[in-house]
């Protein structure tokens, strides 16, 4: 029989980036492991990507899933971080806290770590980590924090480098064709927002490109982009893509993203688009130092829509990043898959 494998994220609940996280680790799964995904949507994670699927939520399918299953996976993202929430570590921590006590074997997979800023959940996340048979994580600062705590974890890009994209289907879009990804946060002031706006509206008229608006979260992103889109003087299309194969593929027909979403920028790069970065988080922040993404911290950004309509029609006229840099990203994003399989498979 083969052996099966609890996967454990920010799954089922309409997140693109989670959703494509899950899309991959599914991809790098061994073909020996049958997984078993806590979803918030089980129905929906079961027709998406064909797989056993059981409610997040039921603490009876978690314990009947821990009853059958011999791995326990963090997959990917920032599971373990109390600035949007001390809710988050306490679940997650409970959850592979209980595997552990089960006995099965746990890895954490692709992960950013903190920022923890809480004694408890710091505590917590150093306690089931040092439970775990490996770590892998998505970049530096992370690693320098598990470090601490006499872990040594796998250090490679995020694991969505490596996401199969599915080709975009749909009609094609004139050319150039731009992306935005906006997501709501408190850095993005109503001043701020008002001031992206202007400067969308002045990117249109001045260059004639062809605006995308695509919330990687409906529930959250899908109100922002309508108010945006009803703000601009040129049509906009709103694009919602729940497959991450899709979404992904979406980007090869893009020619600029303008992304908060960090999940949106690895997928922009990945495909060969050029992309400038609104950080409103240091995960967003670490990926525009390691992979040079233009882009401002939302904290500073321009007053002057002028300028910020400048800087993207210069960063549209650039060579997108070089195919030989992309292809070296996405071969270390496999990293993770390897990780999986020393475990799990020792003796391959």
């Amino acid at each position: 029989m083969g052996k099966k494998a609890i996967l454990c994220g920010y799954y089922g609940k309409g997140n693109g980036g989670d959703e494509a996280l899950l899309a991959t680790l599914l991809q790098m799964l061994p073909e020996n492991v049958q997984p078993i995904v806590l979803s918030g949507n089980p129905m929906e994670t079961y027709k998406r990507y064909g797989v056993e699927s059981c409610d997040r939520n039921s603490a009876l399918a978690l314990w009947d899933a821990c009853r059958k299953a011999d791995y326990f996976i963090w997959g990917g993202g920032s599971l373990m971080q109390d600035a949007t929430s001390w809710a988050s570590p306490i679940y997650y921590g409970g959850v592979m806290g209980l595997a552990q006590q089960q006995g099965l074997t746990c890895l954490a997979w692709g992960q950013g770590i903190g920022p923890l800023k809480r004694p408890f959940t710091r505590w917590l996340t150093k306690q089931v980590l040092q439970g775990c048979a490996a770590v892998s994580v998505r970049d530096r600062a992370s690693a320098n924090l598990v470090q601490q705590w006499d872990i040594t974890p796998v250090l490679a890009p995020d694991p969505v480098w490596a996401l199969t994209a599915e080709p975009w289907t749909g009609k094609p879009w004139p050319r150039p064709t731009v992306a935005v990804t906006l997501r709501p946060h408190p850095t993005l002031t109503r001043d701020r927002l008002h001031t992206l706006i202007t400067a969308l509206a002045q990117f249109q008229t001045q260059t004639d490109v062809h605006l995308l608006l695509v919330p990687f979260q409906a529930s959250q992103d899908g109100p922002l982009a309508e108010a945006i889109a009803a703000q601009l003087p040129q049509p906009v299309e709103i694009i919602h893509e729940p497959n991450p194969y899709r979404l992904k593929g979406l980007f090869q027909q893009v020619d600029l993203a303008i992304g908060m979403r960090l999940h949106s920028l690895i997928m922009a790069a990945s495909e060969g688009c050029r992309c400038v970065a609104l950080s409103y988080d240091p995960k967003v922040t670490q990926l525009m130092a390691s992979v040079g993404l233009a882009g401002w911290e939302l904290t500073d950004l321009p007053t002057d829509a002028d300028a910020i309509a400048a800087q993207w029609q210069a960063s549209l006229a650039q060579e997108p990043m070089g195919q030989d840099a992309i292809a070296l990203l996405k071969t270390e994003a496999q990293w993770h898959r390897d990780l999986l399989n020393m475990v799990i498979n020792p003796q391959t």
